[in-house]
């Protein structure tokens, strides 16, 4: 059976802080770059176009899908696959649906569920240092992100430093799975 981490929560929660951190511990342990259509950030994603999106759809390749900040954001099963061949992938989503649709198109595979969070004003000083230019579309999705009703792990990353953060997610995940 594979793992996976799915580290969930609202835009400046830290979910690629503590991915950075969690791959600094364990080198297999590395993030699943979602395919991304649209403007903005694209470091941590896989740039594609919506007709490649629309011909992974046709194809029965698309686990989630959701649209925010005016892109397009997708997990396909091809790269997710790739991913969980070669490692352990980290997921970052902010729809609890997801999470389900997530484990339920990979049964072969344990996830551990890390719900992310910190308070309002710690995610609006995060989002502005970020300088992306879109503060109040960020606070949005940030009052919009529904909490996790029964996740592996809870942290608060205003609380706990982002090596601690990681070492509790690795804990939490070889726990699980032995």
């Amino acid at each position: 059976m594979s793992s996976g981490i799915i580290l969930y929560g609202p835009p400046a929660s830290g979910k690629d802080t503590v991915t950075h951190a969690l791959a600094e511990l364990d080198p297999t342990v590395t993030l699943f770059r979602r395919l991304k259509a649209g403007p903005g950030r694209t470091g941590t994603y896989r740039m594609t176009t919506e007709p490649d999106i629309d011909r992974l759809r046709a194809t029965g390749d698309i686990i989630w899908e959701n649209r925010r900040y005016d892109s397009l954001y997708v997990i396909d099963r091809p790269g997710l696959t790739d991913a969980l061949t070669t490692g352990i992938p980290v997921v970052h989503l902010g729809q609890v649906p997801a999470i389900e649709a997530l484990v339920n198109a990979t049964p072969q595979t344990r996830w551990t569920v890390v719900y992310l969070w910190c308070p309002r004003d710690v995610a609006e000083s995060r989002i502005i240092s970020r300088a992306t230019g879109d503060t109040n579309a960020r606070l949005r999705a940030w009052e919009e992100t529904e909490p996790v009703p029964e996740p592996d792990l809870f942290l608060d990353t205003a609380q706990i430093r982002p090596a601690d953060a990681a070492h509790a997610v690795l804990d939490v995940m070889k726990r699980s799975s032995a």
